[in-house]
């Protein structure tokens, strides 16, 4: 219970420096902030397959494109009103997720690793030849920020920081309810044993498929404020490497864990950011990294607690009954 509400106190103080973040920092460090609440929900949406339905995808940025294509091409052409446009870059991706969702769950393993990657391919490819909708290589620029009913224009960075934040709070404690949720419950099951839940008289694929098509949302969800935030779409926001990324993201965070994406986004978009001022090799020092999460901190973030803080059972010598009845 003292647990509990230490957990809930220091989430409660999280939330609290987050709402300061724009008053007390320049522009740039908010942009930072932006873009790591951004792809905190872009790593969590990928956790709800990676994490708790076991369905590793190396597709996923297709549903983060689509969204951010979607939301920005109905801002340019129809609408710049927030829920118009963000309502349409979820739809889109929701349909999309179904589709793809509907030929990948077919299979599994390496099968569906393999076709998620391929369905994402073509969608970047398509939104690389069709120049005309897209901007194909030049991307898609002139994306306007978002207005709410009255016409008042988000275009400031503060109003900007504070619709994504509390998208990402609301995207977070939607998850938090779902996967604590019985259904979330079958998913959890059906990654950790699939056939049993099937011999339980569970629809596996039926559950996959809703994970697939949730998670597809969300995914779009994220891109949308991508092109809010940068006013600016490109193909490389489709392009499987955008899918390796964020599969890092949720790695090294800590996999089948609600905060453990999220660290793990913040990580890399500090990462990132530190590096990349510094000199162009920082992907490899990317890579070096995960490689030592992988092989010493397979548990990711949210696992260095664990390694920190040895039980004392652990570090207390082992007694036997023998040396007991000695005593």
């Amino acid at each position: 219970m003292g647990s509990q509400k230490m957990k809930t106190g220091s989430l409660a103080v999280l939330l609290l420096l987050l709402c300061l973040v724009p008053f007390i920092s320049s522009d740039y460090f908010t942009g930072i902030m932006v873009e790591i609440l951004i792809f905190g929900i872009f790593a969590a949406s990928l956790n709800l397959l990676v994490g708790y339905t076991g369905l590793v995808s190396l597709g996923h940025a297709a549903f983060f494109g689509v969204g951010a294509y979607t939301s920005s091409l109905v801002a340019i052409h129809l609408s710049a009103n927030l829920f118009v446009s963000l309502l349409s870059g979820l739809l889109v991706s929701l349909v999309a997720a179904g589709i793809i969702g509907f030929f990948c769950n077919r299979v599994s393993g390496f099968y569906f690793l393999m076709l998620t990657l391929a369905f994402s391919q073509m969608i970047y490819a398509l939104v690389y030849r069709w120049g005309s909708l897209t901007g194909g290589d030049n991307g898609l620029s002139g994306v306007p920020k978002p207005t709410l009913a009255g016409g008042i224009v988000l275009g400031s960075s503060g109003s900007l920081y504070f619709l994504i934040l509390i998208l990402f709070v609301l995207v977070l404690a939607g998850l938090r309810l779902f996967v604590r949720s019985p259904l979330g419950q079958i998913l959890v099951g059906i990654r950790e044993n699939e056939t049993r839940m099937k011999t339980m008289g569970y629809n596996t694929t039926f559950y996959k498929n809703l994970s697939f098509v949730l998670a597809g949302g969300i995914g779009g969800v994220a891109g949308a404020l991508y092109s809010y935030f940068n006013g600016f779409v490109s193909p490389k926001d489709i392009y499987w490497t955008m899918s390796g990324e964020v599969l890092i993201m949720v790695l090294i965070g800590g996999a089948g864990t609600l905060l453990g994406p999220v660290f793990g986004a913040a990580f890399i978009v500090i990462l990132e950011t530190i590096i990349s001022s510094y000199t162009d090799l920082w992907m490899l020092i990317v890579g070096i990294t995960f490689i030592l999460f992988v092989i010493f901190i397979p548990k990711g973030i949210v696992g260095l607690e664990s390694v920190w803080r040895t039980p004392a059972k652990a570090r207390a010598p082992v007694q036997t009954e023998s040396s007991e009845s000695v005593s």
